[in-house]
């Protein structure tokens, strides 16, 4: 653990390096960011949201996976413009977080703003080399109207979940993160897309 505890601010600092020439990608604009193993190799991984580049409307997602020999970080997804938030503004804020499992879990939400509350989160791990959005959750409430709720969890590779409180059965998909869009886990909930 104290190897991981050490390993884990250069990883970072140097994998975030690599990136900056490789991707445009400025430090600065970090907003949230998790560790885990996300290709269980025993080596720390890290995911980031970063605030939009100039001229784009939503943060990117950037995932990164251990290089150990080299000790530094390799960036194997780049998703700028890929997850809704309003880092200004109280309950807008995405959110990044390392699950147990080793799978990542991305959440955005508008808990604070207007009659319309949701919330949305992604599964996402790594499978035969990709990361693909294993799982798809979403609820949502309108403040003026207690009876306009909506509720899904959903397993997109199986296409098995429950939607306000009844099984669903959608197409099973393995979908990468980066070919993910909102309409595909709205569109297998049953829902119209929000």
């Amino acid at each position: 653990m104290r190897t991981l505890r050490l390993l884990a601010p250069s990883l970072l600092f140097s994998g975030l390096a690599v990136a900056a020439s490789a991707q445009d990608f400025l430090a600065e604009r970090i907003f949230a960011a998790a560790m885990g193993d996300w290709n269980k190799d025993g080596s720390p991984d890290l995911v980031v949201i970063a605030r939009p580049s100039e001229g784009s409307d939503d943060n990117g997602v950037y995932i990164y996976l251990a290089e150990p020999s080299e000790a530094r970080l390799q960036l194997k997804v780049a998703a700028p413009n890929k997850v809704w938030g309003n880092l200004t503004l109280f309950g807008q804020e995405p959110a990044v977080a390392a699950l147990a499992n080793g799978s990542i879990k991305l959440t955005s939400q508008n808990s604070a703003v207007g009659r319309d509350r949701w919330e949305q989160s992604l599964a996402i791990a790594y499978r035969n080399g990709q990361f693909v959005v294993a799982g798809y959750t979403y609820s949502s409430y309108d403040t003026l109207d207690p009876n306009n709720t909506s509720q899904c969890d959903l397993n997109v590779l199986t296409g098995k979940g429950m939607a306000n409180g009844k099984p669903v059965t959608a197409r099973a998909e393995t979908v990468t993160f980066e070919a993910w869009s909102d309409e595909i886990g709205q569109k297998a909930c049953g829902f119209s897309a929000q």
